[in-house]
């Protein structure tokens, strides 16, 4: 079961983080794992860390935010192995610089987390379902709890993956007939190479205390789960978001954002 053997599937911003354990996941069940991202030396790690697992890579620098390395993306992925059968719309952030509270945000904050987590995912997806068009596929995006609970200190971050929960319920729609599945995952707090503030026991104690299985989220959570909507196991499920949070219902940034409005009451 969930075998990818045979299929082509491309993940982008691959070479770290949620990324990477996807690609892993996608290569120990068979698939071709084209990974993108836009620096090369964790994309080269990544690629020889697929082969070694037996499985086909090709790691192809570029910015997703760029069309024209989009279409890049998916010109070199057919030249290669073919066709796309499966496309993973992992790459996506919000850089410390850019987040705030609401009344703070200015409008370049707003564009650049934005634009990175709502537009060029839309417009990944796009290119990826017209590369798919004559013989289906799997388009799987990842969003995150933050785009269904309220997402106080980075509240364009939580618009914008609400944005792509929408957009993966609407593409399924559009795109059904075509045979190509939409979906998307909604990680909670998942602990990669660049959680840095996770590093701090306090802060990580308070999250783990919103978590009931008492644990925060590790890459290898969410690889499966992809992989499982890439498979034909998946083949009558579409336009749909699943949380991947230990349970946890307790809203993103709540308790960083009591910590600011308690310090700023005591000023």
């Amino acid at each position: 079961m969930f075998s990818l053997a045979d299929k082509t599937v491309v993940v982008t911003g691959g070479g770290r983080g949620i990324g990477r354990g996807i690609a892993r996941a996608a290569a120990k069940t068979g698939a071709n794992v084209v990974i993108t991202g836009r620096s090369v030396a964790p994309l080269e790690e990544t690629r020889a860390e697929i082969e070694a697992l037996g499985a086909r890579a090709l790691a192809l620098p570029g910015d997703i935010t760029s069309a024209a390395d989009i279409a890049e993306i998916v010109n070199r992925t057919e030249e290669r192995f073919g066709r796309i059968h499966g496309w993973v719309n992992n790459a996506g952030s919000a850089a410390p610089a850019d987040v705030g509270p609401l009344l703070d945000l200015d409008e370049g904050q707003w564009d650049r987390v934005v634009d990175l987590n709502l537009k060029w995912t839309f417009f990944a997806m796009q290119a990826a379902a017209r590369a798919m068009r004559e013989h289906g596929g799997s388009i799987v995006n990842i969003s995150s709890r933050s785009g269904s609970q309220p997402c106080p200190i980075t509240g364009h971050y939580g618009a914008a993956k609400s944005g792509v929960d929408g957009l993966t319920a609407t593409a399924a729609v559009e795109w059904g007939r075509y045979g190509i599945r939409v979906n998307a995952i909604a990680p909670g707090v998942v602990l990669t190479e660049n959680s840095a503030s996770m590093t701090n026991p306090s802060r990580r104690r308070r999250q783990i205390e919103t978590v009931p299985l008492q644990r925060l989220g590790v890459v290898d959570d969410i690889g499966p789960l992809a992989v499982y909507f890439l498979s034909d196991e998946a083949a009558w499920i579409s336009g749909q978001v699943v949380q991947a949070n230990g349970g946890s219902r307790i809203p993103v940034g709540l308790l960083t954002y009591l910590h600011h409005a308690n310090k700023d009451a005591a000023c």
